[in-house]
């Protein structure tokens, strides 16, 4: 297998940030979201909607990550400084996604390492992320990278489905 390369998203990047994010949500949510949210993902919406991010990023944003192996990209993980009212000064990873095919191949170690690195060079001490309930997949491998329950709960509503969250988090410097 070749070698995962961590790089800056780029505008160009949009679609295949879009097929992962779509297909990582079907394969990662099934039986946490309804099915027919998952069937409804539209890879063409979500790229419009990265290239929207990648033209004009939250202030808070530090930018997205891509993992490439033989020039795909096969992850990608969205990261800024802490948009929570109690975890303003930490560090947050937005969104952190491998492909289903690249599942445990070392793409999603290397861009959650890659973006706890960006989040302390930017001076952050501390970084928090939120896992969907249910998703023991996800909690397993934050949990195996020192990432812990602090036991904050967070419920998002959205026009389909309700998100209930829970928040992991881990400290980045000594």
């Amino acid at each position: 297998m070749s070698t995962v390369v961590i790089r800056e998203a780029r505008t160009e990047d949009a679609e295949e940030v879009a097929g992962v994010h779509v297909r990582s949500w079907q394969a990662a949510y099934r039986g946490l979201i309804d099915q027919v949210v998952l069937d409804g993902l539209s890879v063409a919406e979500r790229a419009d909607g990265w290239r929207r991010i990648f033209a004009d990023p939250l202030p808070t944003s530090l930018g997205t990550l891509v993992a490439v192996r033989d020039d795909r990209v096969v992850g990608w993980a969205s990261l800024g400084s802490g948009r929570d009212p109690d975890g303003l000064s930490d560090g947050e990873v937005y969104g952190i996604y491998a492909d289903p095919s690249a599942w445990s191949t070392g793409a999603g170690h290397a861009l959650l390492v890659a973006a706890e690195q960006h989040i302390a060079d930017a001076g952050h001490d501390r970084a928090y992320l939120w896992v969907l309930d249910g998703n023991e997949r996800a909690d397993a491998f934050y949990a195996r990278h020192g990432w812990v329950e602090d036991g904050a709960i967070k419920i998002e509503e959205r026009p389909q489905f309700t998100l209930r969250e829970h928040r992991r988090v881990k400290l980045l410097s000594p």
